[in-house]
């Protein structure tokens, strides 16, 4: 009798997940979803089917998102210019406006209704409420675009603990209760580190961190802080990876066990990351 190959290597998958699964139920999870991925509707919907499978094995999914393309398309909409000091977005008062519409509107209300459309349930919150985040402008001339200064998780661990997935986007208020914007990297770190999360898992445009920028299939698969540090000081981490290393490094410190970068384009790479022997990206620890 002829037998597909292919699905005894599926069997085999589900086989190598099982213990995966038993030692990681229980424990909270943070993703971070980029926001090109966003993008493309296919792309979303595999995520949002992937957080709701670990939440049905028993794992606490927190899912954290940025939205840039959703903001720039807002910023040219309403005829403001982009502007960007240093790698970082320059967030004046009219900015700031737009920012929250974008990602606290559109791009967090899109992600819960995809989860509950998938037959998930999710809450969508601005790390304004319940003073989620709490924080103050990096510098005068980037604006509103602010640094983390504390994390209060309660409102996520409520959540999680009634089987509901929070969905959280990336503004958070200043000590007088005024927006800032957080690059969403940043936001997830700090919430992995403050909720006490097992893993943080960042999703890119990339598989994971490259050895060789320009070719694709040179992924590093185990990376530590020193070398990580050494990337960034050597310049052979650029552009958007070099946030994601900080965002990894400061959840390592801050005790996360391990931190996953891995391509979010890919069918089922956040399964295929955190429940298989090999995995698909980058694993810091």
């Amino acid at each position: 009798m002829f037998v597909d190959p292919s699905v005894d290597m599926r069997g085999d998958v589900l086989n190598q997940a099982l213990p995966y699964i038993q030692r990681f139920r229980g424990q909270t999870v943070v993703v971070k979803y980029g926001g090109s991925a966003m993008k493309n509707p296919d792309v979303m919907f595999g995520v949002i089917r992937n957080v709701i499978l670990l939440q049905l094995v028993g794992i606490k999914p927190i899912l954290v998102h940025g939205g840039g393309p959703e903001i720039d398309q807002w910023i040219a909409k309403v005829g403001l210019e982009k502007k960007v000091h240093n790698g970082l977005r320059v967030t004046d008062e009219a900015t700031m406006e737009v920012v929250e519409m974008a990602l606290a509107g559109r791009a967090n209300k899109a992600l819960v209704a995809a989860i509950q459309k998938a037959g998930g349930r999710a809450v969508g919150l601005s790390g304004r409420d319940a003073d989620l985040l709490i924080g103050e402008p990096i510098s005068e001339a980037l604006g509103r675009t602010g640094k983390i200064l504390q994390v209060n998780p309660s409102i996520l661990e409520d959540l999680s603990a009634v089987g509901t997935i929070p969905v959280v986007c990336s503004v958070a208020s200043d000590s007088n209760r005024e927006p800032l914007n957080i690059n969403a990297d940043t936001a997830a770190a700090a919430i992995a580190g403050a909720i006490g999360a097992l893993k943080l898992v960042l999703l890119t445009d990339t598989n994971g961190v490259l050895g060789n920028r320009d070719d694709h299939r040179s992924t590093i698969t185990k990376l530590s802080i020193d070398q990580a540090e050494q990337m960034i000081a050597g310049k052979r981490a650029e552009g958007g990876m070099i946030p994601k290393l900080e965002a990894a490094i400061a959840a390592l410190r801050d005790g996360v066990q391990a931190v996953h970068l891995i391509n979010g384009s890919v069918a089922n790479s956040l399964l295929l990351e955190i429940f298989t022997d090999g995995g698909v990206g980058t694993m810091m620890s």
